[in-house]
């Protein structure tokens, strides 16, 4: 487990949308656990701290990158695996590694025991909510076994946050293309509805201290 005591937070809204501190989501498909300890209202939208545990021999998920954003990774405990720039390394207890805007990049725990950082993205922006809309939609059953949604979802979420988050493949251009393609699609789904609503992910509430 993560750490139970965590620094007194407030509740905070990013992005529209209200975000606990000590918040505990699970994803019951990847299995990863996500303690958001303070959210882009509480750094002025400068950052986003988190606590992530992956579980072990987690699957790795698609290489992506994030063009505005800068992520640093501090391995608390166990092992984990990076894929940068198209070489693999393994970092351990003590490791911190940065991932710069714009490169390509994807982790994973191959190891036999669970894996522990500490995951901070600068800035914010609406990863927070990226993150707790996958695990909602892992929860419902409504992923592939890697936590991935059905390909029309994930086009719609890729389009609603190519800010933040982008797929090295299919090219952006591609996606794009496809996104247009859809539109009638998502029209049809209720998906900017859908998506723009209050989340309910189940989630854990610590207790804080004053």
């Amino acid at each position: 487990m993560l750490p139970d005591s965590l620094p007194h937070k407030t509740v905070t809204e990013q992005a529209g949308y209200f975000f606990p501190q000590h918040m505990h989501i699970i994803n019951k498909i990847t299995g990863q656990e996500i303690y958001f300890v303070a959210t882009g209202t509480d750094t002025k939208g400068q950052s986003l701290d988190m606590l992530a545990t992956y579980p072990a021999f987690s699957p790795e998920p698609p290489e992506h990158y994030h063009p505005h954003q800068e992520e640093f990774f501090g391995v608390l405990e166990g092992e984990l695996t990076v894929r940068l720039n198209g070489e693999i390394n393994v970092y351990r207890e003590g490791d911190m590694v940065h991932i710069k805007k714009g490169v390509p990049h994807s982790m994973w725990n191959a190891g036999f025991g669970v894996t522990r950082v500490n995951w901070k993205v600068f800035p914010a922006m609406d990863t927070a909510h990226f993150l707790t809309t996958l695990t909602q939609l892992a929860n419902e059953g409504k992923t592939n076994t890697k936590g991935i949604p059905p390909l029309p979802v994930m086009l719609f979420l890729l389009k609603k946050h190519h800010h933040t988050f982008r797929l090295v493949k299919p090219p952006a251009f591609v996606l794009w293309l496809m996104s247009i393609i859809m539109q009638p699609l998502f029209y049809l789904c209720g998906y900017k509805k859908r998506f723009s609503q209050q989340l309910r992910v189940p989630v854990k509430i610590f207790p804080v201290s004053n």
